[in-house]
């Protein structure tokens, strides 16, 4: 009886964390290359890949395809696929990502597209699945509009301009799009807002930088020129300002708020997988 009630007492506990991250929009993730050419500085997945030794600074960069993820059979879920969280979608691997894709939507599944967009990729995956625009929703990262801060913080992603050509694309192409402004990477993500708003369907989300200090420690870009950017941008973030972009924006339709805003403003956080709000 003591053990029925401690499995009850964890499932209760379970049911009632708070998600964050990418559980905040799917209830899955799928992935099927470890490291990312984009190689940004503040990058949670390249942390996580040296924390535990499965790359190093310099590795990461180089895309290694996990032949077991890619061949895995797409399982039916009941909500959002997350792809990719842990890498991005390059052209060096285009062909399998939608291969890739083709398997996952066959099989039912909703799949949320996530990626500092490449202009030929996102047009290859728009005219490949347009009978499965119910089934994609895009949401595409843009921390901010200057393509200089872009390419300070994310080295080889695609600049300002080719993301939101992607965008529009995709757009004009009837598909479901949002943007990710996680982390925004300056304090004038209202020229983000007031520039792609027009092209979006479902949201902007908003949300801060998350641990990074340790995170550009950790990836190997912890020097004096980075550490006084990523402190600029912390102030950037404080708690003040934070309270006073949500009055800006709380009464907007367009807007959600990650976790990381959320808390500083009070906004309920959901327990729940997946539920995009």
């Amino acid at each position: 009886m003591i053990i029925l009630d401690r499995v009850h007492c964890f499932n209760m506990v379970e049911k009632t964390k708070h998600v964050f991250g990418t559980k905040e929009w799917a209830v899955a993730n799928v992935n099927f290359l470890s490291g990312c050419s984009n190689d940004c500085k503040y990058c949670f997945s390249k942390e996580m890949a040296i924390r535990f030794k499965r790359k190093t600074p310099d590795s990461w960069k180089e895309e290694d395809i996990n032949w077991d993820a890619f061949n895995k059979t797409a399982k039916q879920r009941d909500g959002y696929i997350m792809f990719p969280s842990t890498h991005d979608i390059t052209q060096k691997h285009l062909d399998l990502v939608i291969d890739f894709f083709k398997r996952q939507l066959s099989n039912g599944n909703r799949v949320l597209i996530v990626s500092k967009p490449s202009f030929i990729c996102i047009k290859k995956i728009c005219d490949t699945f347009g009978n499965y625009k119910e089934n994609i929703l895009f949401r595409f990262t843009v921390g901010s509009k200057d393509s200089k801060t872009l390419k300070f913080w994310e080295p080889n992603a695609p600049d300002y301009k080719e993301r939101k050509q992607a965008i529009i694309y995709a757009f004009e192409a009837g598909f479901q799009t949002s943007i990710s402004c996680e982390p925004m990477l300056d304090n004038r993500i209202d020229m983000v807002i007031d520039d792609l708003s027009q092209y979006v369907t479902d949201a902007i989300w908003l949300g801060k930088m998350n641990f990074a200090i340790r995170r550009l420690r950790t990836n190997g870009q912890l020097n004096d020129e980075t550490q006084k950017a990523a402190e600029q941008l912390l102030e950037w973030q404080s708690d003040d300002a934070i309270i006073r972009l949500y009055k800006r924006y709380k009464d907007n339709p367009l807007i959600k708020w990650k976790e990381s805003i959320k808390k500083v403003v009070g906004l309920e956080i959901s327990t729940i997988k997946g539920e995009d709000k």
